[in-house]
C-alpha cells in the first residue's frame, strides 16, 4: 500500500533521513520508533509532501507521490494527524470536524460519519459547540483523530498521539487506534511510547539518527534485549 525506497531528506545541511526504506501492507499497523530527532516525524512529513525529498521514492497504492503537492495527498485517502494536534483553536469542535471532510464529494454521507466520530469519542458530542482551543490535551487529540476520520482515509499517519497525555487517556487513544484499524484503515504510527506502540503493531522499524537500524515483527522486537534496553526501559 505504501512503499518508501532509499529516501533522503535534508534540512539545510542536516541530513535528517538517510536512505530509509519502509513498506506498509494494507490492513497493517506499522510503528516507527526512536528517540527525539531520530527522523520519525520527518518520515511522515515526507510522505505528506510537507518535507522536501532530496532523493528516493514514495509510492502509495502504486502511484509515485514523491513530488505530489501536499494539498492533493488527503484526497488520495492518505491523511496525517500531526504532532501537537494542530487543531483550529478558534473554531468549534464541529467546525473542525467539518474541515476534515473538505475533500469529500459524498456530502450526503457526512451525517453518519459525524455520528461515527461521536460514538468513538462521546466527549466530542458534548463539546461540539465549544471552541476547540478550550479543550483539554486529550480531548484535542481525540478531535484531531476525529477530524482525520471525517475524510474517510484508507491510511492514517499518526504522529506522537500519546504526547503529553495522562496514562488513562493514552490507553483510550490506543484502544481507538486499534478499533480504527479493525474497521479497515491502515495505520503508520510514530510514537515515543515504544511499549504501547509495539503492543498494538504488526511490525515496526527503529530509527536512529535518520537511519533504520532494526525492523521486524513487533512482538519479536519487544523481546529483543537491545530493544528492551534502549526503548522499553528494561
Amino acid at each position: 500500500m505504501l512503499k518508501i525506497e532509499n529516501l533522503n531528506v535534508y534540512y539545510g545541511v542536516i541530513h535528517a533521513l538517510k536512505d530509509i526504506s519502509i513498506e506498509v501492507q494494507e490492513g497493517e499497523i506499522i510503528s516507527l520508533i526512536g528517540a527525539n530527532g531520530a527522523g520519525k516525524s520527518s518520515t511522515l512529513r515526507a510522505i505528506s509532501s510537507l518535507a522536501e525529498v532530496k532523493s528516493g521514492t514514495i509510492t502509495y497504492k502504486g502511484e509515485d507521490i514523491t513530488k505530489k503537492k501536499a494539498e492533493l495527498i488527503p484526497s488520495m485517502g492518505l491523511v496525517q494527524v500531526p504532532e501537537g494536534r494542530k487543531i483550529f483553536a478558534n473554531l468549534t469542535v464541529f467546525e473542525n470536524l467539518e474541515l476534515g471532510a473538505f475533500t469529500r464529494k459524498d456530502k450526503e454521507n457526512l451525517k453518519g460519519d459525524y455520528e461515527m466520530v461521536f460514538q468513538k469519542f462521546p466527549i466530542l458530542r458534548e463539546r461540539q459547540k465549544q471552541k476547540a482551543g478550550t479543550l483539554s490535551g486529550g480531548e484535542q487529540q481525540m478531535l484531531a483523530i476525529g477530524r482525520a476520520l471525517m475524510s474517510r482515509p484508507s491510511m492514517l499517519l499518526l504522529d506522537e498521539p500519546s504526547m503529553g497525555l495522562a496514562p488513562l487517556i493514552v490507553q483510550k487513544i490506543f484502544d481507538t487506534i486499534v478499533e480504527i484499524n479493525k474497521s479497515g484503515t491502515t495505520i503508520l504510527l510514530v510514537e515515543q511510547n515504544a511499549n504501547m506502540a509495539l503492543s498494538i503493531s504488526n511490525r515496526a522499524y527503529i530509527l536512529e539518527t535518520g537511519k533504520i537500524v532494526k525492523s521486524g515483527d513487533a512482538k519479536e522486537l519487544m523481546n529483543d534485549p537491545a530493544v528492551k534496553a534502549a526503548y522499553l526501559g528494561e
